[in-house]
Order: C-alpha cells, then sequence, then structure tokens
C-alpha cells in the first residue's frame, strides 16, 4: 500500500505515546481520505488492532454490527467466539485482551458501528473510563467518515468532555505530495498533464493510488471512470448511500446545485424549491463536515478583515463535480460497454483548478514570501451589488496588516494567457474602490504560461505556475 504525507499527523499522534496515561483520538475527514491507512502506517511501530462497521444497507442491523465486531474479536484475539447481545459486554472482552505494551487501537467507521444502537455510545463512555483507560499504553482512536455524527454524538456529547486528547480532521494532500504518485514518472510528466488527473481526484490517497503512472491522464479517466468496473465510476453513489442512507437524494441535491460554482444558501434553497430551512442548513453543515463543501466567508478589508456574515457554499471535492459533469450522463451507456469520448470542457477544468489552488494556499503565501502572522484575512472574495458599490468577486485575495491586498486570479487555459485577462483584472480592482491607505499586488496563477505581450506589460506583480505547488 503507498503511503504519502501526514508527517505532521503521525508527530502529533506519536507524542501522545510519552504519556503515561492512555490517549483517546477522533480521526475526521472524507471518505478515501486515508484515516484508516493513517491509523494503520502508525500501527506498524506498535501492537496494533483494528475493528470496523459495515456499511449500512437494509438488512445491516444493529445486532448485526454487533456480531460483526465479536466476529473480528474472534479472529484477531484469537478467542472463541463472543456472545453479541451486548456492546459492554464486548468491550469487556476487548479490554481484558490488550496487553501491557504500546497499542493502537482503532474503532474504525464508527458511525456505522454504532449509530443504530442507542446503548453504544453510552457503553463506549463507560467502557472508556471503567476499563480502556487504564491500560497506561492504549491510544483508542474513533474514526468515521459521517463527520457530523462525530461532532454532534462524541466532540460535543457532555459524555466525552475533557476525554478526548486530540481530534485530527484529515485534509486532502498537499500538491506536492501528490506528485509522489507518479513516482519515477514525475519528472517526465508535465504539469498540465498531472492537473488532468488531479481534476478528478483532487488530493484524496485512495484516487491517487489507483494512478497508473506509465499511462496518460486521460487513458487512467477512461479505465476508473467510463468503464463499469472502473474504480471511479461507482464511487459516488457508495459516498451518497454508505454516509447519508435514506437522506442521499437531498445530498445529492445541493451537491448538484453546486456544480455549477459557489451559491449563497438562498440559491440553494430555491435550487431545492424550498423555504428557508435549519433542515437544509444541516444538510450543508453535513456536506461540510464531510469534506465535501466549504463556507468561504468574505469579510469587510475597511475594518481590518473582519469576517462578514455574507457567505458562499463552494463544492470542494473535485471527484464529486467531475462525476456529475462527465460520468452521470452517461451512466446507463458505460453500464451498457458503450465507449465515452472523454474531453474536458475549459470552464469545468478552470473551477477544478481553482479548487486544486484554493485547497493549497498556503503554498500561495510561501511563494509571496507572506508569514502567517502579518495576513489577517484570505479567501475568495465577492461583494453583492448595491447602490453604493459594484459586485465582484475574486478568486483568491490576501489582506495583511499593512493593508496590502494580493488580488489573486487563478486562470486555466489551454494556452498561454494573454493580455486580454487586464481587463478582467481591472474592473476588479475598480470594482474594490479602494480608499487611500490601501495598497495592491497582482497575481496571476496560471498553468500553462503567459504570451510575451502579456509579460512586457508588467501588469502582474507575480505570477505563478502551477508547477510551484507540485
Amino acid at each position: 500500500m503507498l503511503f504519502h504525507g501526514r508527517e505532521q499527523e503521525i508527530e502529533l499522534i506519536l507524542k501522545l505515546t510519552k504519556k503515561k496515561a492512555a490517549s483517546l483520538v477522533v480521526l475526521r475527514g472524507r471518505r478515501r481520505i486515508g484515516k484508516s491507512s493513517l491509523a494503520e502506517h502508525i500501527g506498524k511501530a506498535f501492537n496494533f488492532l483494528e475493528f470496523a462497521g459495515l456499511p449500512p444497507e437494509e438488512n445491516i442491523t444493529a445486532q448485526k454490527q454487533r456480531e460483526i465486531f465479536a466476529q473480528q474479536l474472534q479472529r484477531m484475539l484469537k478467542i472463541p467466539l463472543p456472545r453479541a447481545d451486548d456492546w459492554g459486554n464486548l468491550f469487556l472482552i476487548l479490554s481484558n485482551n490488550i496487553p501491557k505494551k504500546q497499542t493502537i487501537l482503532l474503532l474504525d467507521e464508527i458511525t456505522w458501528m454504532g449509530s443504530k444502537d442507542p446503548t453504544f455510545l453510552g457503553n463506549l463512555k463507560t467502557c472508556w473510563d471503567q476499563m480502556f483507560k487504564q491500560h497506561n499504553k492504549l491510544i483508542l482512536i474513533i474514526s468515521g467518515s459521517a463527520s457530523g455524527w462525530i461532532e454532534n454524538n462524541i466532540l460535543a456529547s457532555t459524555g466525552f468532555m475533557g476525554r478526548i486528547s486530540l481530534d485530527l480532521v484529515l485534509e486532502e494532500l498537499p500538491l506536492n505530495i501528490c506528485v509522489k504518485f507518479w513516482g519515477k514518472f514525475a519528472k517526465s510528466t508535465s504539469s498540465y498533464e498531472k492537473l488532468k488527473y488531479l481534476a478528478v481526484t483532487g488530493g484524496v490517497p485512495r484516487y491517487l493510488e489507483e494512478l497508473y503512472p506509465d499511462e496518460s491522464s486521460i487513458d487512467n479517466i477512461q479505465r476508473l471512470c467510463f468503464t463499469k468496473s472502473g474504480f471511479l465510476f461507482t464511487e459516488f453513489e457508495k459516498i451518497f448511500s454508505d454516509l447519508f442512507d435514506k437522506r442521499a437524494p437531498i445530498y445529492k441535491n445541493i451537491v448538484t446545485r453546486l456544480a455549477d460554482g459557489p451559491a449563497y444558501l438562498e440559491d440553494i434553497y430555491a435550487a431545492l424549491d424550498s423555504n428557508k430551512s435549519g433542515t437544509i442548513i444541516d444538510y450543508v453543515e453535513d456536506l461540510i463536515a464531510c469534506g465535501f463543501v466549504r463556507r468561504e466567508h468574505t469579510w469587510s478589508i475597511v475594518n481590518n478583515g473582519r469576517e462578514s456574515k455574507l457567505s458562499k457554499i463552494r463544492l470542494s471535492d473535485n471527484y464529486l463535480r467531475f462525476y456529475l459533469y462527465y460520468i452521470q450522463p452517461h451512466k446507463a451507456r458505460i453500464e451498457n460497454n458503450n465507449k465515452i469520448d472523454f474531453n474536458y470542457s475549459a470552464t469545468i477544468l478552470g473551477l477544478q483548478f481553482e479548487n486544486l489552488i484554493l485547497a493549497n494556499r498556503e503554498k500561495i503565501h510561501n511563494l509571496l514570501d507572506l508569514k502567517s502572522n502579518k495576513i489577517i484575512a484570505n479567501g475568495p472574495y465577492f461583494q453583492k451589488t448595491t447602490k453604493r458599490i459594484h459586485g465582484c468577486q475574486i478568486d483568491y485575495l490576501i489582506q495583511t496588516k499593512e493593508n496590502i491586498l494580493y488580488i489573486c486570479e487563478v486562470k486555466f487555459s489551454r494556452d498561454k494567457i494573454g493580455s486580454n485577462v487586464i481587463a478582467e483584472m481591472q474592473a476588479k480592482i475598480g470594482a474594490l474602490n479602494l480608499t487611500k491607505g490601501y495598497s495592491y499586488r497582482t497575481v496571476l496563477i496560471h498553468v500553462n504560461g503567459m504570451t510575451d505581450d502579456l509579460i512586457e506589460t508588467e501588469f502582474f506583480s507575480y505570477s505563478i505556475d502551477f508547477a510551484q505547488f507540485l
């Protein structure tokens, strides 16, 4: 199994081994983001025990989850098959078989394991207090992809208050780590070629593992997405059925609306033909917690970057957008083994390119030599049209304590970018209506270079090539 990156997370978990007490760790993140792999990678150096819940299906009851756990106990601990009528008894058997040496215990996909049994969390909390905590060389890792459930039932629960040593949220891998999946072909593969594959996978490790680095990105995409046996052909449905069960259609509708670009909450209500509803907001928050969507707040430039209540919801997951635009419309044909001739549209590749850049915004800071303590606000910036101001949308804006604005244009083009981009940037700068005392720097982030006439204008203060992220 390939394993790249996660140095910071590994260090944080390994530091817990210095304690003379047991540790409870919560590990969250998008499905396929590498939670189990991280725990297994760390566990190689210690005694490692792993238990996993079953994905939700109609025949998977609370009793079935306990029976599967009992079978895992039998297999892993080499003991007779325990009775599976009570979580407290199962946890007691597990605790009694934890050795007196450094142990990593992973309860994986805990939402699947316990969400259908109202006694599960109470038993887990009691067993932690009375049994697991007595093993001073134990690190118990609770992991799950349904982060909203974990937030509501564990992190925000008074029952677990003060018991959690570490809460880790795994994000997508940074681009310079993604490149490692190309192995010896990394140097001989162009940045644009890498972009075409990353535009599908983002920095999701499990999807990157499916790459055949000696083949072209389009060939890889054809194999994974446009054949009925392809790993990414069925992935979309698995994500929504496994995480959201019977509520999956509503989540799909929200994601479908966001595939066209960022939206205000009222846009989502309109797309769902719904009145303003706390339920819809909860669904959006679930998607955010699960790592598929981000909420981006704009801010007041003149009020020292004070965050505004105004926000947009952005589909931050590249795979979901790719599926909705390119796989779903051809699903029936793919299932009938018909060949699909795939070709990116510039618009969608541009949105995917922007997602990759926004997920790696710290790299922009480094390339611009901006220290984090100098930045007071950063992110996609937008303002609504009013009687006093013009509306505008800036791909990425950084505001510093010195009242300098770094106005970043994230621009995808299959060819070199020409000087027509200047007029677009000037319109955005004009809409900001900057008062005296503010300076700005223009930044162009691109993948296939700039034309000579654009370079000669010296309009952009900084030019950042996608290769610099890699």
